[in-house]
Formats: structure tokens, sequence, C-alpha cells
């Protein structure tokens, strides 16, 4: 399945799907024996999605068999650490007196209901708008309820979302916390530099940005995508995640975005892992990822 300009998705489907799949990986990770978070919901919406596969991944019908890195045991763990280091992100923005957070292309995250924001929070969740459908009417079913103001927005990131997102009251005269979790691999390399253009446009000075840069994203995480979409096919999934990133010589994130306005601060996969007392493993296949990066930066 190739990308297009204006392919769309849901959770069970295309790049949909790894949104999903990441919301198995948090409903084992929060099961650990020292969990670095907690995500209840994380389970129900899987089950929700109702690919057999998560599902029985989630509810223990699977082992986590994990071969050189690219296993569902890994992938909690990974993903463990980044909800941790973006949830962490969030929390010190708003401990810091921001009020206002968007969560570009949230997928079936639950920071909304899960975290404990301030009063007189508001935030913005921006994805396709069938994932935010399904998402706001499982997460009702459920009888959750946001831990802020939520406002969700369904928007294909590749239109004119700045537009909506002020269109439904948010104030590019404040400082905003955002994050771009997952998510740049996804886009084409000039829509990433569009991405952080149309970011800063909207970020008054003390705003703040959480993200994650791989170098050469498309080659050194498609080879372990390409593991991992062996495993599915085995489990009834037939999807290749390679298949969805987008390939071509993109700028770095953090030349980027210093060029343009902000100040940065990086950790390397393996700094953030030892920081939550965990360790990244030293295999081949995990071997490019250790150059990933976590990236915050403040506007200035």
């Amino acid at each position: 399945m190739s990308r297009t300009d204006s392919d769309s998705w849901d959770p069970a489907s295309s790049v949909g799907t790894t949104a999903t799949m990441v919301a198995a990986a948090r409903a084992i990770a929060s099961r650990e024996e020292d969990p670095l978070f907690d995500d209840p919901y994380a389970a129900p919406l899987v089950r929700a999605v109702g690919i057999d596969f998560f599902t029985s991944l989630v509810d223990g019908g699977i082992e986590g068999d994990d071969i050189d890195g690219a296993g569902a045991d890994f992938m909690a763990r990974m993903i463990a650490v980044r909800t941790r280091f973006f949830d962490d992100f969030f929390l010190t923005c708003t401990g810091g007196g921001i009020r206002q957070a968007v969560i570009l292309a949230s997928g079936l995250d639950s920071r909304s209901y899960r975290l404990p924001w301030p009063d007189g929070t508001v935030v913005y969740e921006l994805d396709q708008p069938q994932v935010i459908e399904f998402k706001t009417a499982t997460m009702s079913s459920l009888g959750a309820a946001p831990s802020a103001q939520l406002r969700t927005i369904g928007v294909d990131l590749r239109e004119d979302w700045p537009k909506a997102l002020r269109d439904n009251g948010f104030d590019p005269t404040q400082p905003t916390a955002w994050s771009a979790e997952g998510l740049l691999v996804y886009l084409p390399p000039e829509a990433q530099d569009k991405l952080f253009d149309d970011i800063g446009a909207q970020s008054a000075p003390g705003s703040r940005l959480a993200t994650e840069y791989h170098p050469d994203a498309a080659a050194t995480i498609g080879e372990r995508s390409k593991a991992i979409s062996k495993q599915w096919g085995e489990n009834g999934v037939h999807l290749d995640i390679s298949h969805l990133f987008y390939e071509g010589e993109r700028r770095h994130v953090v030349e980027y975005l210093a060029e343009h306005g902000w100040a940065v601060s990086t950790k390397s996969r393996p700094e953030a892992f030892a920081e939550y007392g965990r360790v990244f493993p030293d295999t081949e296949l995990l071997a490019p990822m250790r150059d990933s990066l976590a990236i915050i930066a403040t506007r200035n």
C-alpha cells in the first residue's frame, strides 16, 4: 500500500493501524511490574478497534515474542519510555503555568483523560476525522471524562489545521505546549518543515514543543518495521509499516528549529531509557535507533 497526498484512515487501516499498535503497547506497558505510567484506557480502545491480533496481545492471548527487538515486548518497553517522556513534558509545561496544550496526530492517546491537568488547562487534539470520531465515541461509551477542557478537531494535518485550531478557540498569543509524537516519519520531508513553520507561527514566546527525530528514518526504522510487519503477517495483520513512511532527505529537526527561533535540548534514545531506569538493548536490528533523539524546544 502506497501513501498518497489525499489518503485517509481510521484506527483499523493504514497509518491508523500504527495508532492501534501504540495503544496496544501502552496497554502492555501499563501492566509491567514497575510501570512508567498507567493507561487504563489503552486496552479498551484496542478492543474497540477490533483487530484480532492487537486484541489478543492486550488480553494476553499472544506472547510478546521478542526477536532481536522486533517483538511486542520491546515495543512495549520503547513506547513506555516514549509515553513517559511526553507525559512529563506536558506536566512540566503546565506546572510552569502553560494552560494551552496541542496534541498533533493524537491517535488513540488518552492523555486528555488520564493526566492530572491543572484547572483551566485546555487540550486540543488533532487527527483524521475518523480517528477523532472513533476515539470520542469509544471514550464516551466507557464513561470516561476528560481531566482537562478537551477540544477535539478532526482535520488532516496536510490541510489548514492552524485555522481549524483557532476556529476552536486556540489563542496564539498565549504560550502553548505542543507535541508531535510518532508523527514526523509519516510526513514527506517538505511537510515536516511546513509543520514546524506552522507551529512556530502559532507559538507565543515561552511556548514549548516536544517531538522526536530519527536520522534517515525511512531506511533505519524501515528495516525494523519490516521485521515487525513480518510478525504481524504471521498473525493475520497484512500491513507493511515501512510502506507508510516517506523517503527522501529531510532537514535535521534540531538544526531546523534552532534556525527558526527555538532553543533546543535533546536526549538520545539510550539516554532517555536510562533516565527512566531502563536499558536500551544493544542488538544489530536496533543499532540505528540509538541515534534517535527525544527533543524539547522552547520558543524564544
